[in-house]
Order: structure tokens, then sequence, then C-alpha cells
């Protein structure tokens, strides 16, 4: 480190032009050397003088590219670097030796691996619903938005456990939490592995079927309800929780703020109509 802060007032933003002064002076030292010492005997050789201007040129030149070279790794490693502190991802990280860029390619790899993935557990975290572990609100926008891409019919369902405020009221909420929990669970067995489901709010859950129509998708929700009927898990005094389900169809990601307000009509349409319904948007 000394030297290195030594010789800082040689090109102090360019440590690489540093290194090729150094090297630069370094090549034409054979060539000084020539000359002081045919200046101390008074005796000149133009010939080894020609042939030393020659050899340091070619030397100076090689010098230079190969070092250039050589420095490339870092100049690399310090744009990766700078990619891993902006938080942008790494496709691709140079592999070398054992020698000392090696291991600084080394570590800027293991850098960028922590990186990506505490950037991918944040992104998760954030777009998770923590009592559930379903998507968010955010989490189900996000996902949706690229299946929505192909113009094709889909649909879309909110689902609304019944007479859920009597479960808290009655029994407590970390009983209700424990239904919400197991009414997860519950909806992701039921679903397809294409299907993408995420709590809406409080009681309230979303599910879109891709590339389904309503009628489909009608289907699937009237299997979850009898699969409640069966989960022991989920019965408050003997009774089985139901549920009441609203369905409406969609096209594109412009359609889906629409088609979601006519899924949430149906499910009031399918509440006010008794409960442990399936309603579908005309």
């Amino acid at each position: 480190m000394r030297f290195y802060q030594a010789t800082r007032f040689l090109f102090p933003r360019h440590y690489e032009r540093r290194i090729l002064a150094i090297c630069f002076g370094a090549v034409h030292l054979p060539l000084l050397a020539g000359l002081a010492f045919q200046a101390w005997r008074d005796q000149w050789d133009f010939t080894l003088l020609a042939v030393l201007l020659v050899a340091t040129l070619i030397g100076t030149i090689g010098a230079i590219l190969s070092v250039s070279a050589l420095l490339a790794p870092i100049h690399r490693a310090t744009l990766l670097l700078q990619d891993v502190q902006g938080g942008r991802p790494i496709d691709v990280v140079p592999v070398g030796g054992e020698d000392l860029v090696g291991r600084l390619l080394h570590g800027v790899a293991r850098a960028a691996s922590e990186n990506a993935r505490r950037v991918e557990k944040l992104k998760d975290a954030a777009e998770r619903d923590v009592l559930t572990g379903l998507r968010n609100r955010r989490g189900f926008l996000d996902s949706v938005a690229p299946l929505l891409a192909h113009d094709s019919e889909s649909a879309v369902a909110l689902i609304d456990i019944d007479h859920f405020k009597e479960v808290n009221d009655e029994h407590g909420h970390d009983r209700g939490d424990q239904v919400l929990t197991d009414f997860a669970d519950q909806l992701a067995s039921q679903l397809r592995r294409s299907d993408i489901s995420g709590r809406w709010g409080g009681e309230e859950f979303i599910v879109f079927f891709p590339g389904t129509p309503p009628q489909q998708a009608q289907d699937i929700l009237a299997r979850l309800q009898q699969a409640l009927r069966n989960a022991p898990a989920l019965l408050i005094e003997g009774r089985p929780v139901t549920v009441s389900c609203g369905v409406a169809s969609v096209r594109s990601y412009t359609e889906l703020s629409e088609a979601t307000r006519r899924a949430d009509q149906a499910l009031y349409d399918a509440k006010e109509a008794g409960r442990n319904l399936i309603r579908v948007a005309d």
C-alpha cells in the first residue's frame, strides 16, 4: 500500500496508466544505461545504440499491450462490482485461476451470487402475504401481468370466507388466523400448477386461471368447496368453513381491473343469494 500511495501523483485517477508509466520507464532503462555508459567513455557505437533503440521500442509496445491485456480482468471486475452495488443482475462472471486476479474474480462472483439471492429474497418477501404465504396484491398483479399479454380468454375469481367475522368474534383472532392459513393451504392444493392465487385482503382471496373460460374456473372452485367440506382443520364447532365466489372473464391486463370489479359484484351476488355459492359475471 505504501508504494501505491507514493505513486498516486502519477495519473491519480487511472491506476492502469500508472502501471504502464512505470513499465515504460523500466523498459527504457537499458537504452538509458547504454547512452550513459557511452557518454562516460566518450566512445559512441551508433550501431549498438540503434539496436538498443529498436529493441526498446519493440519492448515498450509489447509491454504496453501485454500489461493492458493483463489489467482487463481487473477492469471487468470493477464494472461487475459496480453492477452488484447498483443491484443490477450479472449474467456471467469470468473465471480466473489461482492467482490474484482469479481470486478477485472469484470474490466478485460470490458477491454477485449473494447479492442476487438477497434481492430475490427481498422481492419474494415484498410480494408475499406474511400470514398465509400466498402472494399479496402486488405479487399477484406482478405474476399475472406477463400471462395476460397473449389476448386469450382467461378467468379471475374472488373468494370470500363466509361468516369470517363471526369466527374472529366468537373464537378469537388466533383461530381466525389459523382458518386463513388452513384455507390458503386448501386453495393451493386444489388449484392447477398454472393457476395463480393470492390474498386480496382480509378474508378475501383472488385466483387467476390462465387460458381458462369462466365456466371451467367455476368447476375448479366447486371442487374447492367440496374439499373444504371434507377438511377437518376447517371445522368450526363441527361445521365446515364455506366460501362464496365470484368469477369473471378477462383477456388482457388492461381489462383486469374491470374484470376484478365484475368478479367482486358476482361475489356480492353469491353472498346475497345465501353464501357458499359461485356466481359467474355476465
